[in-house]
């Protein structure tokens, strides 16, 4: 399902009028539970980063057996290696777990080390991957469990896969870590034969090919050794014996080395562009960062998330972990592209990475372009449907940035509801303080009644109350029907740019100049004026405002602190607004907030990515025209810069996020 159009839009003739500058904790909806039951096989990989240097102090794997119980229980029988110990350790936990109707949710730790940490991930296809994003243990890590399903053989192993691999503890004069792409071919007897390697080491942005020859597989107990030799004939990163789980369909592989802290993961006959490419995706990965921009530094992150694609476009989520990236994790929304090669794979300059499909795009695996290291792994969200009031578990996204639902919430964000039957007829609120009842329509947030601005059968905007706690509990209510709940994370801020493309969160943010003119191709923003920028998700603010109600013009009503704004223009060139003059909710309107910033110089003139920060979110999606503009249209202009940007997101230097806590 995709969720592109919200209706709630700003109009910019509206934004060019403007003149002036807990209750108990609700539960995490556990009906999804049964998509994870019986014995899965699962790899989990751990690295600690220490803090000044980037360099990976100590790494864990955690490898077995989970089996999900009815009622919300496991038990894991595996081992764990800490590279601190030397040798895997063999040892039996048990644990909780608890997933939603949409396949979102969370597993506890079965590492004997961490038993209160959880691993935040989504299900689809019968697989979950996910990352403990939250733990306060100062790791980044990637989880994969598939499920055991008829026992494994050599049989089982057929066909031909293509498989991303990563090591961030890899060590080469090039700097550490290293991923790469292979293709092998399984005759399911035990034999693959040869087995090309294109790899990237360290910071080398020049790939290293080389072929590992007699390579041979043998299952054991549903699992498989799978014996790549030395590391002779050009190859140094992928070499003796790797064990492989294996997808009850054989068209998933994934593993690592029992002795070791790397992930691989594959996908079988990935040969030409997948059948369908579009649609919601969930993900989850690590990157790498050896990059000479960060100064030394080495920049590791590890994420679960979503995405939606469609025609090459991509609007996307993840939930990072970056110890010095971030100081901690922070939800990032973005706006991308990629370019379909015909062969099954794709590729996406954003990110610097290059991806292989399945033949029907339910699974991707992707790795990084040196220096940008990475492993990605990617599954098309399951269908979901209902009948009656329905809201989808899927379908709460940003009204401003259209970002998917796996962004965590804020207090005060205006948020467009997705689903069926959830009204009689169109409606729009037509005076402030927004209504809580529009058309017979109420939505329920923790309990409490959402102010509504637009209902319609298939979709609403309404603004999350201020008292909203940290898991948020969704209700629709049509003429007295109740909806099946739905319940996202909630944080302390979701920033997402109203832009003018009427797909939101792609194209020109909605701004304006001084004189309260609309920013425009036609009318850019210029080198030294103070530009007023229109979002959603800006958090609570002081003085407090009520439910639906206009902001105040005296005195303003402000936000805590003080965002960080970036420009990237199409030279490369990324400068920081350092004049932020106001943040908080633009007078007379109700969930609109509004950050007033001096463009810096050092730009080109061109369209420019605007990326801004709040304490805990971060969104680079939109485009803000500095100097002269173009005639292009905003979508292939969104789609030409995000092709154009420096390879790799990380370009802000060490702990960005927290310096940007200003107390007013």
């Amino acid at each position: 399902m995709r969720f592109m159009t919200p209706k709630f839009t700003l109009p910019i003739v509206l934004l060019a009028a403007l003149a002036l500058p807990c209750a108990a904790q609700p539960p995490f909806d556990s009906s999804g539970d049964a998509l994870l039951n019986g014995p899965y096989y699962l790899r989990q990989v751990f690295y600690f980063v220490e803090d000044e240097e980037g360099d990976i102090e100590e790494a864990m794997n955690v490898q077995g057996t989970i089996t999900f119980n009815p009622g919300g229980t496991y038990n894991f029988s595996g081992s764990i290696l800490d590279s601190s110990v030397g040798t895997p350790q063999t040892y039996t936990s048990s644990g909780t777990y608890t997933i939603s109707a949409s396949g979102l949710g969370y597993i506890s730790s079965p590492n004997p080390n961490f038993p209160t940490d959880q691993i935040l991930g989504l299900v689809s296809h019968g697989i979950f991957i996910g990352s403990s994003t939250e733990n306060p243990n100062g790791y980044n890590d990637l989880f994969i469990a598939a499920p055991v399903g008829s026992v494994a053989t050599n049989a089982t192993l057929n066909g031909s896969y293509t498989v991303a691999y990563m090591d961030p503890t890899y060590s080469s004069s090039q700097g550490p870590g290293g991923d790469a792409l292979f293709s092998m071919s399984a005759d399911g007897q035990g034999h693959i034969g040869n087995v090309n390697v294109t790899e990237y080491l360290g910071a080398t942005n020049s790939p290293t090919t080389g072929t590992l020859s007699g390579v041979t597989y043998a299952f054991s107990n549903g699992a498989a050794q799978i014996n790549f030799g030395g590391n002779s004939n050009g190859t140094a990163l992928i070499e003796g014996t790797e064990l492989l789980y294996i997808s009850p369909d054989g068209n998933f592989i994934f593993g690592g080395n029992y002795n070791g802290f790397d992930m691989f993961v594959g996908v079988r006959g990935a040969t030409s562009n997948p059948t369908s490419y579009d649609g919601l995706y969930y993900q989850a990965g690590v990157d790498l960062n050896d990059a000479p921009i960060n100064s030394g530094y080495t920049l590791l992150d590890s994420y679960y998330g979503s995405l939606n694609a469609f025609s090459t476009n991509i609007i996307g989520h993840q939930r990072l972990n970056s110890l010095l990236l971030y100081d901690g994790s922070s939800d990032f929304t973005y706006y991308d592209s990629y370019t379909l090669n015909g062969n099954g794979s794709s590729d996406d300059s954003f990110f610097s990475q290059h991806y292989v499909s399945s033949p029907d795009g339910s699974i991707r695996i992707g790795y990084g372009i040196g220096p940008f290291l990475g492993l990605n792994v990617a599954l098309m969200a399951p269908s979901l449907s209902g009948s009656g009031v329905y809201l989808s578990p899927v379908g709460i996204v940003n009204a401003a940035s259209s970002a998917p639902f796996t962004s965590f919430l804020s207090p005060g964000e205006f948020i467009t509801l997705y689903g069926t039957g959830l009204s009689s007829g169109d409606a729009t609120a037509s005076s402030l303080p927004l209504p809580i009842t529009l058309n017979n329509v109420q939505v329920m947030i923790n309990e409490r009644p959402a102010p509504i601005f637009y209902v319609s059968p298939t979709q609403i905007s309404v603004i999350v109350p201020y008292l909203t706690e940290s898991v948020a509990e969704i209700q629709v209510i049509n003429n007295q029907v109740n909806s099946n709940i739905v319940t996202q994370f909630v944080g302390q801020t979701s920033l997402g740019v109203f832009t003018e493309n009427p797909v939101g969160g792609i194209g020109y943010a909605a701004a304006l100049h001084p004189d309260y003119s609309v920013i425009s191709e036609s009318s850019p923003a210029q080198i030294g004026e103070t530009v007023a920028v229109y979002l959603a998700g800006g958090g609570e603010v002081s003085p407090t405002v009520n439910d639906g109600e206009g902001a105040p013009s005296n005195p303003l009503s402000q936000t805590g602190y003080t965002p960080l704004v970036y420009l990237l223009d199409s030279a490369g060139d990324y400068v920081q607004a350092t004049s932020v003059t106001f943040s908080g909710l633009a007078p007379g309107f109700a969930g609109l907030y509004q950050i007033d910033f001096t463009i810096p110089s050092g730009l080109a003139a061109g369209d420019a990515d605007l990326e801004i920060l709040g304490t805990d979110s971060d969104t680079l999606e939109c485009l803000l025209p500095i100097g002269s503009g173009t005639t292009a249209n905003t979508e292939a202009r969104a789609k030409s810069a995000a092709g154009n940007r420096p390879a790799g997101r990380h370009l802000l230097p060490p702990r960005r996020l927290r310096v940007n806590a200003t107390p007013r």
